[in-house]
This record gives C-alpha cells, structure tokens and sequence, in this order.
C-alpha cells in the first residue's frame, strides 16, 4: 500500500487524530458538549461527535450558507468532491460569490467535525447526513428527492429493464447495471436535453412544478398521457399507490445543476435606516436611563414595606402586576420588564417568609447610595446577562401553563447571545446611525437560520428575542433614537461573549460607559419652586434627602420633565405624624425653595398643625381625650360618627369599642386631626417601617447547553485525550489462539463499548459473545451501524438481518483475522 493511501483517513477518528492540538482545542470550544466529561481517546471523541444530540446542537449554530453547504453534502455521493459540492452551490453557469465563500464554509464544518476527509473525499458525518438528507417523512431543504437507485429499490427488475429500454437505452443482465445506466442518463446534460426536448409540453410543465420541490406528486391508477411519458421514462418513479416522485438526478438537471434555489453565500447586510448627530443620540439615551433609574426607584418605594404575595405556583399574580403598573403609570408589559430588571440586578426578591412577599433587597439599599450613572451600569450589565425574558410574560409554556412575571418558565439561554449580537450590528455603523430593525432580523436570521418552523405559527424564539432586545435597549438608555449611543457602545464590551461563559462579570468597559454617561445626566438639584396654589416644582432630579422629605410634606401630581407636587392637610398631618413640628417645615420649605412661601401654604401648615395632638386617641378599647370638652360635645353630637359608637367616660374622655387606628381614621374623616399617643401618654410618631428580604443573590443566568471551557481546561483536555489515545492505540502482543467451541470472547464493559464504537467508524465486522434473555450463550459475527443508549444495533451475519443487542449481554467482542 502506497505511503498516500495509508494517509487517507478512514473515519471521522482516523480524521481526529491526524489534527494539531490547536485545531482539537478549536473543536472543543466550539462544541463544548464533548468536553463534558472529556473523552478518553479520540475515538470516544468521534462518537461523541456523531451523536444526534451533539450534531443537531452544532447544526443549529451554522449561519445560512455554511448550513446550505452541508444540505448540498447531503444529497451529493458519499464521499463527493470539492468539485461536486461546488457544482451543487453555483450551478452549471458558476457563481463568484460561492466561489469566494465556499472555502470558508468547508473549512467552518471541517473545523466542528461534521465533515472529515481531504478536498477529494469530502464525508458528511453519518448523522448529519440522516437529519438533512430528503426523506418523505423529512422533506430536504434542497426540494430534492430521492436518487434513482434509492427510488427504484423496490421496483421489480422487468420493470426497470422496461424504463430503461423507453428511455433509449440498452438491456442489461441485471438491475444494479440497469439503474446504473439509467442514473448515467440523467446525469449527462446532452443526452437529458435530447430525451426532453421530445417530452409533451404537459409533461414539461409538471417537471417544472416539481423542480423545485416538494418532489412528490399523486396520480391515478390510469394515469394521463403526459404523465405516462414520463412514468415510462423513469422521470417519474413511483414509491407508494398513487405517490411518484421525481428524481435527484432529473431535478439538478432541470435546476442547472443547483441543489438551492436561491444560495446565500453573503449575508444581507445592516443598511443604514436613519442617521442623527451622536450628541442627540447619546442625550436621548441618556435620557432614557435616567428615566429607568426613576421607574425602578418608584417600583421599589411602592413595595417598600412589602411588596405582593409570591404565588403559591411562583411568580406575580395578575392583578398585583395591573397594580404595580398603574402605580408606575405604565403598560401591564413594559411593568413586567421593570420588575424583572429589578429582579436580575439582585434589588428584589421574595422575603422567604411564611406569608412570603416580595420586597427590596439589602442591596437596594446599599444601591441608592451610589451615583447615578453607577446605578444605571448595574442594571444595564444585568440586563445584558439576564436569560429571564420579559417579552414571555402573559404566553404560555409548553405544557399550557401561563408564565407569570418573577414566575418560573421565563429563562431562555439564547437571550443574552442575541442581545449581544444586535448592539454588535448596530456597533458595526457609524456613530449615529440608525438601521432598520427588519435590517438586523434579517441579518440574524441569516446568522443562525431557523432549521424548523414553529408549529404555532409565531416567529422564531431568537427573531423575537432580537425585537424585544432592540426594545429593551431604547428605554434603558444603551441606544437612543434606534442608534448606539456612545456609553451603550462602550458597554458592549462587558456583555457575555458567545464564545465565553453567560454569566461572565461585566469587565472594565462597564465603568468606562459609566465615566462616559455620567456627564450627559442632569445634575441633582437642591431647591424648589414654591407657588400659590399649593404645589411645589421640581425642574429636575432633586438630592436625596430633599426628595425623601418633600415626599412625606406633599403628594405627587404629576411627573415628567419637571415634577409637580401638591400639599394637602392629609399630606401635611403625614409629615407631622413623622415627628415634624410646623416651625420645622417652615425652615424647611423656606431653605429650599428659589421663591418665596406662599401665604396659603404657610396658613396650611399652621392650621393642620394647631389642630394636630389636640384630640388624643390611646387605648380603652380606644379612648379619646381633649382638654377642650366642647370639642367632644361636638364629636358626639356628629350622626357620621354614629359608627364608631363613642360615649363620655368623663368631661375629656371619650371611649369607643374599636381598636385606636380605627378610631384615628374615623376621627380623620369627620376632618379632625387627632394624635395617637401612648400609655404614658405621650404623642406617638408614626414613621413608615421598610420591610427588606434578608440577603439575596441575582438570579444566575441558565447557559446555553454545557460553559465553553476556558484555555486551561482545553489544553489539559487535548493532552488527556492524546494520552489516552496513545494508549488505545499501541501495539499489543500477538493474542493467543483463538477460542474455539463453545468458547465465548470475554473483554471488560469499557473494551466492549470502544470497540463496538470504533467498529460503527469503520465499517468492519467484529465477533461477539452474547447470552440471551434465557441464559443461552452464542456467538455471532456482527457489523455494528449504532451504539448508542446502552444498545448496539448490528448487522448480524449469522442471522442475515437486523438486530439490536444489550451492551449488558455482550461476553466480550474481539476483531476479526484479517484473511
């Protein structure tokens, strides 16, 4: 045998072993399923390669003409050309851009081992070919049938000398020779051209139809005259009563020699859609950021002192979410996605109490004290990094469930890739620009093609995860106006790398968009605008302290570019009851405000004041008591205070059989401003209790199958898996003699399983041991086609058929005498 023969790979290992490490450790990473555990040689590898499971997974992140190439593999011989692939792709009259892609896509599937050999002897691994070969069950993507020797496996050999004699051909002694000299036919341009051009033009016109798939068409037991030409010529060939179809070969004939209609070497590009000035683009997004920065602060205070209950299944209910949503004045779907954010940032979670709430977390506390653009990097990098998707709620999972906010069902492993993968389009055009969002769809779908289409009609999950995260980018702030704003481009570079862990922290560039956002926020103000008619103006983001107090003293009215807020006697007799005096809010409204206090306001806090604490209510029940008995008179001589059922104890008591909040409330709606007081008989003051979970994590995003391992793992694994193939594959002394008789091969679990796993890779017939359900022991020669879930399924020789053994009942399996 010559020294090139003996270097041409026989299987996918033999492939395998003749790489580099760099090139086994590019494997690994791009398929860290056979990473998990690392294999122990590399026909274990190989396995592992051809699993179903593990090639669908890398099928699925081939973009478009990548994936084209493998179909067009799938209906080409085994093994093909470089030659007849490209045949496939560009066609009889060629094509410049497959010509400049293709090389690439060969070497992209060659790289993930789903295709082994050199340039003349391209294999498709087998189960690839399984999954995108045609089928009547699983239609090609190609439109493509059946070959003329897999259509005519049934056929009776009369029958098939007979097509073969219509079409012009001549006798042969057997049906192999015949189908092979049909098949000839069909595939010379010349010879088909000269068949067809004396078709009628009905049969041409249902060529035509068919061309392009589905291949399959019905006729009748008596079929027309058209159709019969072409029955009779084999250019339709039946495969079931009344089913025909049309060959492969007869189909790339009429096709020009393409196995796609349409291929798509180049991707679609992002064109432009509108173009701003990038200092409006990063004011606007700045704008948007610190309008979330608000929204979170509001949902927050809202649940403050806890927040809903937990459903006893997980997650918000219904009506606590159209709650919250019109506490933030917002949409039921854009709430969901605020509380969610909250909660993928570690600033909410459930209280883990027996009545469990949701409530802040300790680190929403420690999170307010920050700066502004800081807060605003934290909720940006976990948004980035969250697999929990908002865009699911008010949907239903697979099993009819409906998904709940903060419930569980809502982590999708793709989401933070495709979030990545939008802002890195929108990255790759010039600062300021806005595409098209069907543009960047587009682009996506071409990136990682849908392979089948949802049953229930609805988009693609990563077409949808792409528009929600376009959404979801306008209004925190990382794009404005449909472009990438400047700190959102910055920050592009803490998000998950595909190609690394999920869940990786975010790294430098978050505090570079931080330094970059920070100066575009509005500066906290330390004043107000007092008027007359009893409101206050804030014209921008108030410091803390400031906002925290104006906030007990007045209610808000409305919010926006400038908030406005309103003072009441409820609002007023809030403050007091928080421990204030009035001499208190008059310093206060006077050190804060950039225009005088208005006369009404400052009578407003006089009147509420003077009447605050002059009614006392402590317990008698519940009591009252006043200094001044004419004020009781009047109280118990009030029918709305029928109710609360009061009678005098003495001239300045007065008793109720309620409990003393009640009676302070029902005090305050006949417009008394009474004081709740303790035993001792001092005012009580009532300051609002925050209610915290106890420490909380964030959520862990779930990753997307097994991590990508780090450079470390692989190098250790590449040297494991070499070692252990070293191993495998030494040369061992000469066996003794071969049992004979009822002698059974006896070989470990571990031997057994990698040589029935070597044997599918080659192809070659072994000799088992076998013991059956009864205890009865055989042996058998047997080509192994898959091992996989504890089973071999075998050809077995001795049977002449088909069967499947339990690895469990294999004695042991030993290789055949080469003569």
């Amino acid at each position: 045998m010559s020294p090139e023969a003996c270097s041409v790979p026989r299987s996918l290992a033999e492939a395998l072993r003749a790489r580099d490490d760099a090139s086994l450790a590019a494997l690994l990473r791009d398929r860290p399923d056979l990473i998990a555990p690392v294999p122990t040689d590399l026909t274990q590898l190989a396995t592992r390669a051809g699993t179903r499971a593990s090639v669908l997974r890398a099928l699925e992140h081939l973009d478009r003409f990548t994936l084209q190439t493998a179909q067009a593999l799938a209906v080409a011989p085994d093994p093909a050309t470089y030659d007849t692939l490209h045949e496939l792709l560009a066609g009889d009259d060629g094509d410049p851009a497959v010509d400049e892609a293709l090389p690439g896509a060969v070497a992209a599937l060659r790289r993930q081992a789903l295709i082994w050999g050199d340039d003349d002897r391209l294999h498709l691994v087998r189960t690839a070919r399984e999954l995108l070969a045609p089928s009547p069950q699983h239609p090609s993507p190609t439109g493509l049938g059946p070959t003329v020797r897999e259509a005519t496996s049934g056929m009776s050999p009369g029958r098939v000398q007979q097509i073969v004699n219509t079409a012009g051909l001549p006798s042969t002694h057997d049906p192999v020779s015949a189908v092979t000299a049909l098949t000839g036919l069909f595939a010379d341009r010349k010879r088909m051209d000269a068949l067809l051009a004396g078709a009628p033009e009905a049969a041409r016109e249902v060529l035509t139809r068919l061309m392009w798939g589905p291949p399959y068409g019905q006729v009748t037991a008596d079929p027309a005259t058209h159709l019969r030409w072409l029955l009779d010529r084999g250019l339709l060939l039946p495969t079931a009563p009344g089913t025909v179809v049309l060959p492969r070969e007869v189909a790339l004939h009429l096709r020009g020699g393409r196995a796609h209609r349409v291929p798509e070497p180049v991707p679609p590009a992002v064109e432009p859609a509108v173009s701003h000035a990038p200092q409006i683009v990063d004011a606007t997004g700045a704008g948007q950021a610190y309008t979330a920065l608000a929204t979170i602060e509001d949902l927050l205070k809202h649940w403050d002192q806890g927040g809903p209950a937990v459903l006893r299944a997980g997650g918000l209910s219904v009506r606590d979410l159209k709650r919250t949503a019109v506490a933030l004045d917002a949409p039921e779907p854009l709430a969901a996605f605020w509380i969610e954010l909250a909660y993928a940032a570690g600033l909410l979670a459930s209280d883990g109490a027996a009545d469990e709430r949701y409530a802040p977390t300790p680190a929403y506390d420690t999170w307010l004290e920050r700066p502004v653009a800081e807060r605003w990097g934290r909720l940006a990098a976990a948004w980035l990094a969250a697999t929990r998707t908002a865009g699911l709620i008010g949907g239903r999972d697979i099993k009819d469930r409906a998904l709940s906010t903060l419930g569980p069902g809502l982590d999708r492993s793709a989401a933070p890739e495709v979030r990545h993968r939008v802002l890195t389009l929108l990255a790759g055009l010039p600062a300021g620009v806005a595409p098209a969002p069907e543009a960047v769809l587009s682009r996506l779908t071409w990136e990682r093609p849908l392979r089948t289409p949802q049953r229930d009609g609805t988009e693609d999950l990563r077409i949808r995860l792409a528009r929600w995260a376009l959404s979801e980018a306008e209004l925190l702030g990382v794009t404005g106006r449909g472009a990438l704003s400047s700190h959102g481009r910055a920050l592009l570079g803490a998000a998950p790398d595909p190609e690394r862990s999920s869940a990786a922290p975010a790294g430098p560039s978050t505090a570079t968009a931080v330094g970059l956002l920070a100066p575009l926020l509005p500066e906290p103000l330390d004043h107000v605008l007092l008027q007359a008619d009893l409101t206050a103006v804030a014209p921008g983001p108030l410091l803390r302290p400031l906002a925290e107090t104006l906030g007990v003293l007045a209610d808000v009215e409305s919010k926006g570019g400038a908030t406005v807020y309103r003072f009441t006697p409820a609002s007023v007799r809030r403050a007091l009851d928080a421990g204030q005096t009035a001499a208190d809010l008059h310093a206060f409204l006077a050190q804060h405000s950039r225009t005088p206090v208005p006369q009404p306001l400052t009578y407003l806090i006089d009147d509420v004041a003077r009447r605050h604490g002059h009614l006392r209510v402590g317990v008698a029940s519940a009591y009252v008591r006043c200094d001044d008995d004419a004020v009781l008179n009047e109280i118990i001589a009030d029918k709305r205070a029928a109710a609360l059922r009061l009678r005098r104890l003495a001239p300045t008591v007065l008793a109720a059989p309620c409990d003393p909040a009640t009676l302070l409330e029902g005090l305050r709606a006949l417009g008394y401003a009474p004081a709740a007081e303790s035993a001792q008989g001092d005012v009580l003051i009532v300051r609002s209790d925050t209610h915290r979970t106890p420490p909380r994590t964030a959520p862990e995003p779930v990753p997307e199958g097994p991590p990508p391992a780090d450079t470390v793992l692989l190098t250790a694994a590449v040297r494991a898996i070499r070692a252990g193939d070293l191993a495998a594959t030494a040369p061992l002394k000469a066996p003794g003699p071969a049992p004979t008789g009822s002698d059974l091969p006896r070989t470990s679990a571990a031997d057994t399983l990698a040589t029935m796993q070597a044997a599918v890779m080659t192809g070659e017939a072994v000799w088992i041991g076998y013991v059956n359900a009864d205890g009865a022991a055989s042996q058998r020669v047997v080509a192994p086609i898959r091992v996989e879930g504890g089973f071999v399924t075998a050809y077995d020789h001795t049977a002449d058929e088909v069967r499947t053994y339990p690895l469990h009942r294999i004695t042991g399996v030993a290789e055949l005498a080469e003569d």
